[in-house]
């Protein structure tokens, strides 16, 4: 139980601190203390991550920053690709399928290393899409705009169901090059997004049968709820490059070494 417990206050603080880590290393984590593969540890991490998530959410939108029917827009196009990635998942050797996993942990990583650190996108890859109102912060509705969002959310989908994370680390960096939201508004659309398709593909993974609501799962669960309070509260204080920084070099480590595993067994 203490292993549920500390793995679950460290994801929770992950995720609350950069609002898009917690879930691609709960799969990793789970795998290497639990000595699962990762289509077991999937479910579980979904489970965890909606939980973190849902917290994060409430706080952004008491704080007005979650644009929610963005976010919804996303979790309605995304939920229904959930399914297939997981069907996809059940079909792939788990050594390919992990090595899937670290491939992309490590592209997460040295893109967060490379990159400027901006509150914002210098410049759209769709000039006109995802355009926002000066004064209210909300979109202007068109329909690439729409289209635009309901893309990513299907992407979101696809790969949480495939690899058991949240999304997030697929969506911020997509909205702030697609979009001209704020990164504090990035963060809080993300994790209602990351909060809506993580439950539904938990969900449908118990339904399916691949997950049972045990002590172990309860606990690393809640402590993950925790770890995101705590995580919020420090993001107030912590220089948010630092942050970055310091989750980019975990990631290169932890997907070097499943990397490592997967191409050796």
């Amino acid at each position: 139980m203490s292993t549920a417990l500390l793995l679950g206050l460290m994801i929770g603080a992950i995720l609350g601190l950069t609002g898009a880590g917690g879930g691609i290393l709960a799969v990793p984590a789970l795998m290497a203390s639990m000595g699962w593969s990762l289509p077991q540890a999937a479910p579980i991490a979904l489970i965890a991550v909606a939980s973190g998530a849902s917290v994060g959410t409430l706080e952004g939108l008491r704080q007005g920053l979650v644009r929610y029917r963005a976010a919804l827009l996303m979790a309605v196009c995304g939920a229904p690709f959930t399914p297939v990635g997981q069907h996809w998942a059940s079909l792939l050797p788990a050594r390919l399928l992990t090595g899937l996993f670290a491939a992309i942990m490590l592209l997460v990583a040295l893109r967060m290393m490379l990159r400027r650190q901006q509150d914002h996108a210098d410049d759209l890859w769709l000039p006109g899409v995802g355009c926002i109102r000066q004064g209210t912060g909300r979109f202007v509705w068109t329909g690439p705009t729409a289209l635009m969002l309901g893309s990513v959310g299907a992407l979101t989908g696809f790969l949480s169901g495939l690899l058991g994370v949240g999304g997030g680390f697929i969506m911020v960096p997509l909205l702030q090059r697609l979009t001209e939201l704020s990164l504090r508004g990035v963060i809080a659309t993300s994790l209602m997004v990351v909060a809506l398709i993580s439950s539904s593909g938990a969900l449908v993974a118990w339904w399916h049968g691949r997950v049972e609501w045990t002590p172990f799962v309860a606990a690393f669960a809640g402590s993950v709820v925790i770890g995101m309070v705590v995580g919020r509260v420090l993001s107030r204080y912590l220089p948010i490059r630092t942050v970055q920084l310091s989750f980019a070099g975990v990631l290169l480590l932890v997907a070097s070494r499943m990397l490592y595993l997967s191409l050796h067994g």
